[in-house]
């Protein structure tokens, strides 16, 4: 299969072009200066890069910035998605497409509609929410209205190595870590009581590679384990990992102007389709976190 990449550099682009050149795919990504953003740029590294399938990743996904800049995450996260769709429909061959949504999109679920399934109402609670939320509805309608064969991922928390210090996991794991090297006693917390469903970013791209595959055009999957964790438990369990007795203080300016109390999902049509199980332990993706906090350089 010749897949194009949107996003490659990124986190999660990262592991899915590895994941895909380990399956013996050749990977296209897209060119150095390509924005989504820039509909003719996007078209016509698509076009030079001719696929089978395109993995739109690129965008922006920090939810607590989303407040400050909701224009310009509606244009990245539904604009691009709507200028990678255009383009594949271009192509002579056109591709399937995969567009990477998210769960935040569900919003603030009550609680006896958890696991939330796919077929609940997209309820966004941020500007980051909206923008993906958006960007589905461009993809639906790219289907509908356009016979693209476009398929959505819903992918639910996700960490493992390379994920940018700005989010809860590995921000956890540097302050830890840097907590360690210089002696304190005290660890800085936002909201610890939210819970949430964590996947492992390898288990992550491997589903993304079985929908291209075998996911129905027009459907959404949700990538989740269908178990929610506590932030708080997640703390706890990287003190244990880390050899760290640190004590927690509450700190206002890591709180989010809302937060999603818990969003745990129902992996049931993703199973179906695919056959696809998480297969890496919680506690193993902490640890690969601990690591990479600890290979960095002391300040």
């Amino acid at each position: 299969m010749r897949a194009f990449v949107t996003g490659a550099s990124g986190f999660v682009g990262h592991w899915l072009v590895a994941h895909l050149e380990k399956e013996g795919d050749v990977v296209v990504v897209a060119g150095d200066g390509v924005d989504v953003t820039d509909a003719a740029g996007v078209a016509c590294s698509m076009a030079a890069a001719a696929p089978d399938a395109v993995y739109h990743l690129a965008g922006l996904a920090h939810v607590q910035r989303s407040w400050e800049e909701p224009g310009e995450y509606l244009r990245v996260n539904a604009g691009g998605t709507l200028n990678v769709l255009e383009a594949a429909r271009a192509c002579p061959a056109p591709p399937r497409v995969l567009v990477i949504s998210s769960a935040e999109v569900y919003g603030d679920v009550d609680p006896d509609q958890l696991p939330v399934g796919e077929d609940q109402p997209m309820r966004p609670v941020s500007p980051y929410a909206a923008s993906k939320a958006a960007a589905e509805l461009v993809a639906v309608q790219a289907h509908l209205g356009r016979s693209t064969a476009a398929v959505r991922a819903r992918p639910f928390n996700h960490a493992g190595p390379g994920q940018a210090p700005t989010f809860a996991l590995p921000a956890f794991a540097r302050r830890i870590v840097d907590a360690q090297r210089a002696g304190a006693g005290v660890l800085r917390v936002g909201n610890l009581s939210a819970r949430r469903d964590i996947v492992d970013v390898r288990d992550v791209v491997r589903a993304y590679r079985l929908l291209m595959e075998r996911g129905e055009p027009g459907e959404a999957y949700n990538v989740c384990t269908g178990t929610s964790v506590e932030v708080g438990e997640l703390v706890r369990r990287l003190l244990v990992l880390a050899g760290a007795d640190l004590a927690l203080e509450p700190d206002a300016e890591l709180l989010r102007p809302v937060d999603v109390p818990e969003l745990r999902g129902d992996p049931a049509r993703l199973r179906a389709a695919t056959g696809w199980e998480p297969a890496i332990p919680l506690d193993e993706t902490l640890r690969a976190i601990l690591d990479e906090a600890r290979a960095v350089p002391r300040k």
